[in-house]
């Protein structure tokens, strides 16, 4: 058997890393660029790679991004991916392996190795299971936020290999990023939760953000990544308030603050 393949890649202004992403996945039988009106050379260079390029604004939906990909696709199976992240030659030589012999499973998780500053991130749950291989019929995502969810139909495997997420080269590039995606994680949360009272605003700005720290840098090791770990830590913290403050922000200016 010779199941097909299509890469599902969605983008916004990765003019720096998509040839990486795409050229680690040239093995694919095809690759969808789903594309967030990159305002850089993303398109142009996807489209010389032999890429098929649809563009489409997410407004924050990365669900409906990912399942367009999905619709688009004419292969078989499906892996998705982040223009930031690169198929490593042993993960290719499983999933060639997987999808030709799936025996009963129609979705395959693997682990994503995460490097923040050019170092493979070992703690703070960095290096973690990530479920993004699946057969085109038997799995959507069903969510409509920054934060995609998948559901499959049917039993899920294990693929003993990595994907490698290059995240961010740079302090500045993540604290530009999570500037732009905190504002729809904040407009999330607004439509969730409506205005809520602002003891749990101050909550979330205040000591949220410590128990978050203590969690990645403590319990679950950050401290072992050197200072690159604790950089990493303090930065997950910031994100949180980031949200929060946005939120805030957000619903005083609509006039229903609590």
């Amino acid at each position: 058997m010779n199941a097909k393949l299509t890469a599902v890649i969605i983008t916004k202004n990765e003019e720096d890393k998509i040839a990486r992403c795409i050229e680690s996945v040239n093995w694919a039988d095809e690759i969808i660029i789903v594309d967030d009106e990159s305002s850089d050379e993303t398109v142009a260079i996807a489209e010389k790679l032999g890429a098929k390029v649809i563009a489409s604004a997410s407004r924050g939906n990365f669900d409906r991004q990912r399942n367009i990909g999905i619709d688009q696709a004419s292969g078989d199976w499906i892996i998705q991916m982040d223009a930031d992240e690169v198929v490593t030659e042993k993960l290719k030589d499983e999933i060639t392996q997987a999808i030709n012999n799936p025996q009963d499973f129609d979705a395959f998780k693997f682990w994503r190795r995460n490097f923040f500053l050019g170092r493979s991130m070992r703690y703070a749950d960095q290096c973690h299971y990530w479920l993004r291989l699946f057969k085109k019929d038997k799995a959507r995502y069903i969510g409509s936020d920054v934060h995609e969810k998948l559901k499959v139909e049917g039993k899920i495997g294990v693929i003993d290999a990595c994907i490698d997420h290059f995240a961010f080269n740079s302090i500045t590039q993540f604290i530009q990023r999570q500037n732009h995606y905190s504002s729809y994680e904040a407009k999330a949360l607004f439509e969730r939760e409506g205005a809520v009272e602002e003891k749990k605003i101050k909550y979330n700005i205040k000591i949220k953000p410590l128990k978050i720290f203590w969690k990645n840098y403590v319990k679950k090791k950050g401290y072992k990544d050197g200072m690159h770990g604790l950089i990493w830590c303090v930065l997950l913290a910031f994100r949180h308030v980031m949200i929060w403050a946005k939120y805030w922000e957000f619903i005083k200016n609509e006039k229903v603050v609590k």
